[in-house]
């Protein structure tokens, strides 16, 4: 059954993923399974960027994994298509590697002006701190690497207790899992309530449905390892 398009807006179709060596392999493939399966109703194109198109791993040389999975990309960011409306950003030890992931914060803040929304998971906020487009701005990170992740981006308003923050058109989770909550709100948000919900119940998934409130940020230090 068609999507119907709530309060009249037009939802974005053209979505991209941000790839760097040791993205979080959660942060990418949540997200863009639910995304998967809203295409069966309304149609949907996605781009892979990347610096080359060479596969991309989840796995680097001091990521410490065993098992990993590599993606390959549709797009060079330097070759990146125009029409892009949703920019997904994900996190993972390799936001740490400033060799990494440069190419990744020249393209945010360059091609931030044009899109309609940026989507941030985990430690991909931090990438987005960089390139200065959260200066200002309310936004949130994975807790279990809070303190580096702020110190990334001092001029932004991080706020420790939530799953995911709205800021503007510019959405930002907490670690991992938290970006599935967040796209299902955004799936809320663009598409209604009853699709988001739907497509939770086909994926047989409990949302977190409250953007304040993230189980994982306990007392003032979080409890976790910073």
């Amino acid at each position: 059954m068609p999507v119907q398009v709530p309060n009249g807006r037009e939802p974005p179709t053209r979505f991209a993923v941000a790839l760097f060596p040791g993205f979080q392999a959660l942060d990418v493939f949540g997200p863009l399974d639910i995304l998967n399966i809203l295409s069966r109703r309304t149609p949907l194109s996605l781009y892979i960027l990347s610096p080359t198109l060479d596969a991309v791993s989840t796995k680097t040389s001091t990521s410490g994994h065993s098992v990993s999975q590599a993606v390959v990309p549709t797009h060079t960011y330097a070759e990146s298509p125009d029409d892009i409306e949703v920019l997904l950003l994900p996190g993972g030890t390799g936001t740490r590697d400033l060799g990494d992931i440069q190419d990744v914060v020249d393209f945010v803040r360059k091609v931030y002006p044009r899109l309609r929304y940026l989507l941030t998971v985990c430690t991909g906020s931090s990438v987005a701190a960089k390139s200065g487009v959260l200066d200002g701005r309310r936004a949130t990170s994975n807790k279990r690497a809070w303190e580096w992740a702020t110190a990334q981006g001092p001029n932004v308003n991080w706020v420790r207790h939530a799953r995911w923050v709205t800021d503007g058109n510019i959405w930002t989770s907490s670690g991992i899992s938290a970006g599935i909550d967040m796209m299902y709100a955004f799936v809320a948000d663009q598409w209604g309530e009853d699709v988001a919900r739907d497509l939770a119940d086909v994926s047989e998934y409990v949302r977190n449905t409250d953007p304040d409130v993230d189980p994982f940020a306990v007392g003032e230090e979080n409890g976790v390892a910073k």
